[in-house]
């Protein structure tokens, strides 16, 4: 029959089905009659219409068992007397990666992940060969196909806690069953829906026409995809990612408005299917935390009311899952502000995620720079931000996966210095302690991290690839110190970075930069300190400091002379020089934090 051979129009299909069996089955021809036996992981009965229509057309007549929604699982391992007495021909699994149940978290082990994978494979591999004991008959089986996001960008095909890596693991176990033939030969066949659903997009892509007329590897109109996938995983080492998510609520986190309907009148959860699309769209948001993505809420509506419909039972993000809440009158721009304030961000380095158009046009207005994505349906939230690469994972380290609890901690911090009177009493109340060192391997992915993103404490805003670091802290002329600072209130993880090269008795500063994480906490008179003493050590008499200003960087203009340095020189750009002299011996400045060794 023509209209189902390839290629065909899926929608016609779809929209015909009834009237193209009723063609196929008085055709008149002989077919061989087949019992198939579909286990669901999820809907199948569309499958199984369209199923019967092809085979009809092969000249094979189904009857279909098919199980309820979602219990393959249970029919295979448990089967009830209405399979057992169908005694099935084929044994179809309808399962894709909706039916995973666990995925590694950031915080998990090489050895827990191998654990996870191992686990999910003997889930499927025990319910194949219970399959084949009860039934001997052939079992075809969907592999996994890839997510429809990429939380760590490129990084999520390799990175062991990737979801795209776990299924590709898990799949890899898959066609090993297959193919040691562990069942007898045609006895285990992989349906590889994981091709198929890249080939719905791949034959757009790989267009032959391109490559032999000119030797392009996709077609020319996919070329813009091509180059932006290529730019994100740039921008991301170069510490162009965007730092957080500022969030509205109402139809944005929950269909519905929240103080209008009430809690119990928003859409969030499973009862209904747009309430499933918002948990769902939670879930992904939820996860960004993991990988150091900082959540914030900018609403327009009563505090009290924010705060209700984020504690609905059923929403996965809670009120301390956020940073900050600004749930008020006020523009959204001037909150937008305050956030990025409170947080010690550029506004720019946030991402505003509101369904309102007019909402968005005011941010984008107010905050040049400001990401603010085109929202349309709810249930393509997640691909529109997700594809958007915000947050493209180059690297993570500890530091990240930490970054919102240091952000609650810096929370606590605040309310605390609003109990105090004196500054340096508050100071010395918060029990600081440092770390400071030369740079350590372990630390290198961080260290050229902070490189690349610090912009408004940074002195020359020079900017490191991790092998850039690498080799600076490997060549003997070189001085590099990194700074930890901890409190009472938690790790704030690596926060300083600085470098110089030693020449004769000098010692040149390349790089001095500080997280506006720790601003006004004296752990830049630390960090010198420890740099005048690791120089002493090394005969330096004479130390210079380079100041390159910059529209963000404004704010340690004066830095080296708040160290006892003296200017030198400065241009009509504003480059300066600053010089201190060591010679005669050098005393620690006045600061509370004790450097400790670890």
């Amino acid at each position: 029959m023509k209209e189902l051979e390839y290629p065909f129009d899926g929608n016609y299909i779809m929209k015909k089905k009834r009237s193209i069996k009723k063609e196929l089955l008085a055709d008149g021809s002989s077919r061989i009659k087949k019992k198939i036996a579909v286990l669901g992981g999820s809907t199948t009965s569309d499958i199984v219409k369209v199923m019967e229509l092809f085979l009809l057309n092969y000249g094979i007549e189904p009857v279909f068992y098919e199980s309820e929604y979602g219990q393959y699982w249970q029919d295979a391992m448990f089967p009830g007397e209405e399979l057992s007495s169908f005694n099935p021909d084929i044994i179809y699994i309808h399962t894709s990666n909706r039916n995973i149940k666990d995925y590694p978290g950031m915080g998990d082990t090489v050895a827990q992940v191998d654990e996870l994978v191992d686990n999910t494979y003997r889930h499927f591999e025990a319910m194949w060969n219970k399959l084949h004991e009860l039934y001997h008959c052939p079992i075809i089986q969907n592999n996994f196909e890839a997510p429809f996001y990429r939380l760590l960008g490129n990084r999520d095909v390799y990175d062991i806690h990737g979801r795209l890596s776990f299924i590709n693991r898990l799949n890899d176990r898959f066609y090993e069953f297959a193919r040691n033939n562990t069942l007898g030969e045609g006895s285990f066949f992989i349906s590889d829906i994981n091709y198929i659903s890249s080939c719905y997009g791949l034959d757009s892509w790989s267009d032959p026409q391109a490559w032999h007329m000119y030797k392009y590897a996709c077609c020319i109109p996919a070329i813009p995809t091509w180059s932006f996938n290529v730019a994100n995983i740039i921008k991301s080492i170069y510490g162009k990612n965007k730092k957080g998510l500022v969030l509205d609520l109402d139809n944005t986190l929950w269909g519905g408005i929240v103080g209008d309907d009430g809690v119990d009148g928003i859409e969030i959860g499973q009862e209904t299917n747009l309430g499933q699309v918002y948990a769902e769209f939670q879930d992904y948001i939820k996860s960004h935390k993991d990988l150091g993505i900082v959540l914030a809420v900018d609403s327009k509506n009563e505090e009290e009311n924010a705060i209700a419909g984020l504690e609905h039972p059923d929403a996965p993000l809670k009120p301390d899952d956020f940073v900050a809440i600004k749930a008020n009158w006020e523009p959204k721009s001037e909150n937008m502000k305050k956030i990025a304030s409170e947080l010690s961000l550029l506004p720019e380095s946030l991402v505003f995620v509101d369904d309102n158009p007019a909402e968005r046009e005011i941010v984008r207005g107010q905050i040049p720079g400001v990401c603010a994505p085109e929202l349309d349906a709810p249930e393509h939230y997640i691909r529109l931000i997700d594809h958007s690469a915000f947050f493209e994972a180059t690297s993570i380290s500890e530091d990240d996966m930490k970054r919102n609890e240091m952000y609650m901690a810096n929370k606590k911090r605040a309310a605390l210095e609003e109990s105090f009177a004196d500054y340096s009493d508050y100071l010395r109340s918060l029990e600081m302690e440092a770390v400071i060192k030369p740079f350590e391997k372990m630390y290198m992915p961080r260290i050229a991290q902070l490189t690349n993103k610090s912009n408004q404490f940074n002195l020359t805003t020079r900017r490191y690839s991790q092998s850039d670091i690498e080799e600076a802290a490997g060549d003997k002329r070189n001085i590099t110190l990194y700074g930890r600072l901890k409190d009472k209130f938690g790790d704030n993880g690596i926060v300083a970075l600085t470098a110089g090269h030693v020449d004769g008795d000098e010692l040149h500063i390349d790089l001095w930069l500080m997280s506006c994480r720790v601003l006004k906490r004296d752990m830049e008179f630390a960090m010198m300190d420890s740099l005048v003493k690791t120089a002493l050590l090394r005969k330096v008499k004479t130390i210079y400091g380079y100041y390159y200003p910059t529209a963000k960087n404004k704010m340690v203009r004066d830095f080296y002379l708040l160290q006892g340095f003296e200017k030198i020189s400065e241009d009509e750009e504003g480059n300066a020089t600053f010089r201190l002299d060591i010679s005669g011996g050098y005393e620690n400045q006045n600061h509370v934090i004790t450097v400790v060794e670890e």
